[in-house]
């Protein structure tokens, strides 16, 4: 609760400093307004009241004095009432958010100043909101993580646990059959080990534990050079690959390593699962604002009720096909990851063109700004 008292706290300083300045505007305009409106107004009354009234008389100068001050007060309310109400109905909002209530909303009136920044502030709101929310669900996501990680840990390694107890405790095993348990138990230990290494990586990642080296660097080079340190891997699959791009060089601001990991985890993604295709292509289209990098397989189609859960941790579309492939189902959540941190959106489609996962970046990313939400692809 603590942090959340100051993330609401920030932005409110910047809009009651707007407010003032534009009162002090509202204010000097309006007593320019009501002062030439009383001055006219006493101009008229002089040349009417200048004959029934002693000219020059003290009682005259009184009276039209007390008059211009009057009229002067009067109107000059009548300027300010509006703008004084809906001044009090945006300080409200403002405690009102402050306090927590981050559904309070103002109705924006007229088209001024008044009128933006009650739109910033309800803006406001909205992302705190969101962000809030965004805290609740990582809390939440924690405990189901527990279960998911006593899962996933205990299948292996009773394995494991169960192949070295027969290893050691039976003697007489022929040795062929003594090395094709070694070599299980290696394999599910190769298996743990693996699962231990993306959870390690997708927890650091989740959780802000890593903190980012964003440089400028060329997504078209570095793809370029991942396909090429795949080329073993595409082969031992009898796969096809080409990268194609609109641009020779397309350089973003990101960081590198974590870069290089997404792509790692989504081309190794399409060689496991898209080797019925017999080809991988990887498609860049660059844009002055953002880059777009298709990652596509042309495997087995995955049904469109599941596409929405294939960023979810552990989430598997087909456990057998896991086990064969050897899958951990933390490679799209980690790739999901790192796209969040830089701002990012990411989407898969499939359908009988083939499965594309298609990652939008941004040219010019600010890592020192907070993303509440992202616009779709």
């Amino acid at each position: 609760m603590k942090r959340r008292a100051v993330l609401l706290s920030l932005p409110v300083p910047q809009q009651v400093c707007g407010i003032k300045i534009f009162m002090k505007n509202k204010v000097i305009a309006n007593i320019i307004y009501s002062a030439a409106i009383t001055f006219v107004i006493e101009v008229i009354l002089v040349l009417v009241l200048s004959g029934t009234i002693l000219q020059n008389s003290v009682m005259e100068i009184l009276l039209f004095v007390s008059l211009g001050i009057v009229l002067f007060a009067v109107i000059f309310w009548l300027f300010l009432r509006r703008s004084y109400d809906y001044i009090t109905k945006i300080n409200d909002a403002v405690r009102d958010i402050a306090a927590g209530k981050l559904d309070t909303r103002l109705d924006i009136e007229g088209d001024n100043e008044f009128s933006e920044i009650a739109l910033d502030i309800n803006n406001m709101a909205g992302d705190i909101k969101k962000l809030m929310d965004k805290e609740r669900e990582s809390e939440r996501t924690k405990n189901e993580l527990i279960t998911n990680i006593a899962h996933d840990l205990r299948t292996p390694l009773t394995s494991i646990i169960g192949y070295l107890e027969l290893l050691s405790l039976k003697t007489d095993i022929p040795e062929e059959q003594r090395r094709q348990y070694t070599d299980i138990a290696y394999t599910k230990a190769r298996k743990l080990q693996k699962l231990i290494e993306d959870l390690f990586g997708f927890t650091k990642l989740t959780y802000g534990k890593i903190a980012m080296k964003v440089e400028r660097i060329d997504i078209v080079k570095l793809l370029s050079q991942m396909m090429d340190e795949f080329y073993p891997g595409f082969m031992e699959k009898g796969l096809k690959y080409e990268l194609t791009s609109n641009v020779n060089s397309a350089v973003i601001s990101a960081d590198g390593t974590l870069i290089a990991r997404l792509f790692d985890n989504l081309i190794n993604n399409a060689i496991k699962y898209g080797s019925d295709g017999k080809r991988i292509d990887v498609k860049i289209h660059a844009s002055q604002q953002t880059v777009d990098i298709a990652v596509i397989n042309y495997g087995k189609v995955i049904p469109e009720e599941e596409l929405p859960h294939l960023f979810e941790k552990f989430y598997r579309v087909e456990q057998s096909r896991n086990k064969n492939t050897g899958g951990t189902g933390l490679g799209l959540a980690i790739a999901k990851s790192i796209v969040d941190m830089h701002d990012g959106q990411i989407h898969v489609e499939s359908d009988l063109r083939g499965t594309r996962f298609i990652v939008r970046l941004k040219v010019n990313f600010d890592e020192n700004r907070e993303h509440f939400e992202s616009t779709d692809i």
